[in-house]
């Protein structure tokens, strides 16, 4: 099973070249964020006519997130538990194939400090004891998305200008790195440990791409379970090089169908 992860930054403005690219890519499991559309608005049947399937959570003009997906989407749950009084569209989890996906945009945080870095390291904290959960199951489960954390400084292309910033402060960094060591995989560095330039965002301000200037904010979290079954996982940095893109780009993985257990005669 093929799983990606994009935000598109607004799905509105982006929905051609998001359709190219599963064309081209041909993901079985395509996890949506930053959509910025409601729900009702969601294009569906651009999707459906490629044979997929969706299920959105959103509001308009900010947030957003989408599982779309060749496989039946079931069991879903349209917001990360632990804050009832939360209403940003920022988390939608569901089993596709016999696995439990969610799409995650997690908060900036910016400006830092303040009350936006509070709710961010707060919502990670729910994400953490979420996993947790997760975890207790032994179901394999992927947690894809927009994380904005730069985990460590060979994934940013200039350390030293954003150790103010939210996405790299060391409480950011500290809150993203209790979540793996949980037991869980980030995929890319799992199968990618030295690679250096791997990126995922480029700001469309000073040139940032055209001088590959980037962070990698953009992860695919496996559970032990789902790990075991890892083959390959990259970034595709083609679609940030096209007319209108988004100022991120797609991080793929591939997992192995889950293999029957041993036959006792």
């Amino acid at each position: 099973m093929k799983i990606a992860t994009w935000n598109v930054n607004s799905i509105k403005v982006r929905l051609s070249a998001v359709l190219d690219w599963i064309r081209e890519a041909q993901p079985d499991v395509l996890l949506l964020q930053e959509t910025k559309i409601t729900a009702d608005d969601f294009p569906r049947f651009e999707f459906e006519a490629l044979g997929y399937r969706c299920h959105a959570v959103g509001q308009r003009a900010y947030n957003g997130v989408a599982i779309v997906s060749r496989c039946p989407i079931e069991d879903v749950v349209e917001a990360l538990p632990g804050d009832v009084e939360d209403s940003q569209a920022r988390y939608v989890e569901a089993t596709v194939g016999g696995l439990r996906v969610a799409s995650i945009y997690l908060p900036n945080g910016n400006p830092a400090p303040g009350d936006k870095y509070d709710y961010k390291l707060a919502w990670m904290d729910r994400l953490l004891r979420h996993a947790e959960t997760l975890l207790e199951s032994e179901h394999p489960f992927v947690l894809a998305g927009d994380y904005n954390v730069i985990p460590t400084e060979a994934d940013v292309y200039h350390p030293a200008g954003w150790v103010d910033d939210a996405l790299f402060m060391l409480d950011s960094r500290r809150a993203f790195r209790s979540i793996v060591n949980l037991g869980l995989t980030d995929a890319f560095r799992a199968l990618h440990p030295d690679r250096t330039r791997a990126y995922t965002f480029w700001d469309y301000q000073a040139g940032r791409w055209q001088n590959d200037e980037g962070i990698r904010i953009d992860h695919i979290l496996l559970s032990p379970a789902a790990t075991d079954r890892l083959i390959a996982c990259d970034i595709d940095a083609g679609p940030r090089g096209r007319p209108k893109a988004s100022d991120h780009t797609p991080v793929w993985c591939e997992v192995a169908d889950e293999r029957p257990g041993p036959t006792f005669l």
